[in-house]
């Protein structure tokens, strides 16, 4: 009898806002910190399940992210939001049908941003000359959870399970995701202003809570530090991580200020649960 839990890892490829860290012509102390968890790209998660690799939303900076880390697998795509900073990589999936025999990758998002991401990369959802390199995506509109599987497969019944969770973000329809796998979980929320109580429910409780938190003042359509915390508050998970952080945040000044439990999460950064 195998005792062990299957594989449940965590990597965090980008951890950064929608400038990306350093910003583009800033020389503030973070910006030109020699620090390497102050350089962030766009936020993004890849995720190992058992045999299964998910990767949470296609960053702006995703070619540079898989190269960093060696990425070669990619089941499907979980889209949070069809922002700019979590969509404008999802050309660069073209590379990972090449990886896997040529086969076309399931992206899911909610029915808004499923349409938005539709009228933006419109040249790869119609038919197009023969020979056109270009990404193969089955799009999939999603509103209930469903499970996800290997490339060409069907999901098994103790397949990772995947809840999208509705949050508040501004413009538009953002949700964060709760994963359930091996008895495993994690909630990854990277773009919201405030946290439903409907949606702390949905996470309450969870192995591994990611969320963010742009900066120490409050934002529009972002959590600060002191929200993310009341947040992770109301949701009670056994670690937390913050995310989509600007240039505003020093992940050491930030982290000796924290709870025990909860951590600024950096590029890089890989979890076991």
């Amino acid at each position: 009898m195998n005792l062990h839990k299957p594989l449940f890892e965590l990597l965090f490829l980008g951890t950064g806002t929608s400038t990306g860290v350093p910003m583009i012509g800033c020389d503030c102390p973070v910006c030109t910190s020699p620090d390497p968890r102050n350089r962030r790209l766009r936020s993004s998660l890849y995720l190992r399940l058992g045999d299964i690799a998910l990767l949470l939303d296609t960053s702006t900076d995703l070619r540079e992210q898989a190269i960093t880390h060696n990425i070669r697998q990619v089941d499907a795509v979980l889209f949070t939001h069809a922002h700019a900073d979590h969509v404008f990589g999802l050309d660069d999936l073209r590379r990972f049908n090449t990886l896997q025999q040529n086969q076309v990758i399931p992206a899911y998002a909610v029915p808004e941003a499923a349409a938005e991401i539709r009228r933006v990369f419109s040249y790869l959802f119609q038919s197009c000359q023969h020979g056109l390199y270009r990404a193969r995506v089955d799009l999939r509109d999603v509103e209930a959870p469903f499970r996800v599987a290997r490339l060409g497969c069907e999901p098994e019944l103790d397949a990772p399970l995947v809840t999208p969770v509705d949050v508040v973000h501004g413009d538009g329809r953002t949700i964060g995701y709760r994963i359930d796998f091996g008895g495993c979980s994690l909630g990854y929320a990277p773009d919201c202003v405030t946290l439903p109580e409907e949606a702390a429910a949905a996470f309450h409780g969870v192995d591994v809570m990611v969320i963010d938190s742009l900066r120490y003042r409050p934002h529009q359509t972002h959590m600060h530090v002191e929200a993310s915390l009341e947040a992770i508050g109301r949701i009670a998970p056994a670690r937390a991580f913050l995310t989509h952080l600007c240039h505003e945040i020093d992940h050491a000044t930030l982290a000796a200020a924290l709870p025990q439990h909860v951590q600024p999460a950096y590029d890089g950064l890989r979890l076991r649960l």
